[in-house]
């Protein structure tokens, strides 16, 4: 079991315990994976500790904060498989899908600190004369999701500490541990005391750390509710950069020409990879009359066929959700929406891996009556969880129609032949990534990722995440000592 504590100031620190955190297991309840305590003084401590490192730290020399990034790298290369086993154990997710997590940790610090960099490189203007410098946010909070526990976070803390600003980041209270291991990296790469620094703590330590005078930016990632707490509790701060990435409730069009195979097995990974858990997740599909009944078909077989099982036993494609909670949220809501008329494709429901108490379900597949039912909890909300609806249109303007019956816009797909429908489909569907014969889960880091709507106040991270953590200043140099003395109309200079 492990109780490391917070990372404070360069050292890992215990404090008074305002709350105790518990991380057992969502794929066995018996495997209890560590416990924390929660000193809600710590945001304040670390928050102090930020501020003191950062005029050293922001003066450091790029080349430097380059080197110890590289050197951090390094570190998180070596502990892929720990990161992989406590993510499959903390959150539940597949160890395929852990893997993959723990790998982009890596891969991230050649990215933004290569093509992501150079979207905030200082340059000079020879002919104003004059240049556009970037400059740090200073103490810049992080606020993790539990889903993606070190990715998403470090696609933020990498930019941060590259353009020479200080970090405070408190993961989901759901997973500490991966925080934790992360936290040992940054110590182990030698970064100066302060310049990063790690608190664990639960919903009311997140929300001192979001409204903390003495911050500088908050990026967050999580649920609407939150971020609009986050939003409503920095009024009185117009100054100070807040980025949101949100939910999603995101559609994929299928048209009469698509190939259903395909189509199929992209909309089943996008649903059900990760339980459901993902903010990109498919949960809505608008199907043209051709392409309905089939696609029906071969997406249940496969959402049947998926198996379902603990995290770390390599045949699983996807483990439990997050929590009872989560589980319970999920079955009555499709139980409101059979009630309302769904026809059951694949029926879901609780699911029991032998041996291993846990929050397991199965993958379902509804089909709505019409493309224009709507049912309070299940057809607009995010379920978070492994349920995708088929609704059937007419036509693409149908279709668009529907995918944009949303408050939220983060990722949309289309699944056709013809270039043309891509194009009106791009153009008029709201949504920060949109795909073309490809699943809504999928993402590159080479391009921007956020959304629109309740999916975020339009500050995109992935390859842009660099921009959230600078501020640009324009900058005009002395003019030419022989230049002219300026004169103006009216000015009597003699």
């Amino acid at each position: 079991m492990q109780r490391p504590g917070d990372f404070i100031d360069g050292a890992f620190v215990s404090g008074e315990e305002d709350a105790l955190i518990v991380t057992r297991s969502p794929a066995d309840q018996n495997d209890i994976v560590g416990e924390h305590i929660v000193t809600r003084s710590h945001i304040d401590r670390a928050v102090e500790a930020a501020r003191r490192a950062l005029p050293a730290w922001r003066r450091t020399s790029r080349q430097e904060r380059e080197s110890l990034l590289r050197r951090y790298q390094e570190e998180v290369r070596k502990e892929e498989d720990n990161f992989a086993q406590l993510i499959a154990r903390e959150v539940g997710k597949a160890i395929w899908d852990s893997r993959g997590e723990a790998k982009a940790l890596a891969g991230k610090v050649d990215l933004m600190l290569g093509e992501g960099a150079e979207l905030t490189r200082d340059k000079v203007l020879e002919d104003l004369p004059g240049a556009v410098r970037y400059r740090p946010q200073g103490v810049v909070s992080i606020i993790g999701p539990f889903n993606f526990p070190v990715h998403l976070p470090n696609g933020q803390l990498v930019p941060a500490l590259l353009h020479g600003n200080t970090v405070v980041f408190k993961p989901s209270e759901r997973t500490p541990n991966a925080a934790a291991l992360l936290a040992k990296c940054i110590e182990r790469a030698g970064f100066p005391k302060g310049v990063f620094n790690l608190v664990q703590g639960d919903g009311p330590s997140a929300a001192r750390l979001a409204s903390h005078p003495d911050i500088d930016a908050v990026l967050f990632t999580g649920s609407v509710a939150i971020g609009r707490k986050i939003l409503e509790a920095n009024l009185h701060n117009p100054g100070r950069m807040i980025a949101l990435e949100l939910g999603g409730k995101n559609p994929s069009i299928v048209l009469d020409d698509a190939d259903i195979e395909w189509t199929a097995r992209q909309i089943a990974f996008a649903a059900f990879a990760s339980a459901g858990q993902r903010c990109t997740a498919t949960s809505r599909i608008f199907a043209t009359p051709g392409s309905i009944g089939p696609l029906s078909d071969r997406l249940a077989e496969l959402a049947k066929n998926l198996n379902v099982g603990h995290p770390l036993d390599v045949t699983s494609f996807m483990g439990p959700m997050i929590s009872e909670g989560s589980r319970a949220a999920l079955l009555e809501a499709q139980g409101r929406a059979r009630a309302a008329g769904y026809q059951v494709i694949q029926e879901g429901g609780e699911f029991t891996v032998e041996g291993k108490p846990g929050w397991y379900v199965r993958p379902s597949v509804h089909r709505a009556p019409s493309a224009q039912v709507r049912v309070e909890g299940y057809s607009h909300d995010e379920l978070f969880g492994p349920d995708v609806a088929i609704y059937p249109v007419s036509s693409l303007e149908e279709a668009i129609a529907g995918a944009n019956d949303t408050r939220f816009g983060l990722a949309a797909s289309i699944f056709t032949k013809d270039e043309a429908a891509f194009e009106k489909a791009s153009d008029e569907v709201r949504a920060g990534v949109f795909h073309w014969n490809q699943s809504t889960a999928g993402a590159s880091g080479r391009l921007p990722f956020g959304g629109v709507g309740d999916s975020g106040n339009q500050r995109p991270a992935g390859i842009t995440a660099g921009t959230l953590t600078v501020w640009p200043q324009a900058v005009r140099f002395a003019p030419p000592a022989d230049a002219p003395l300026p004169s103006w109309p009216g000015l009597n200079a003699d």
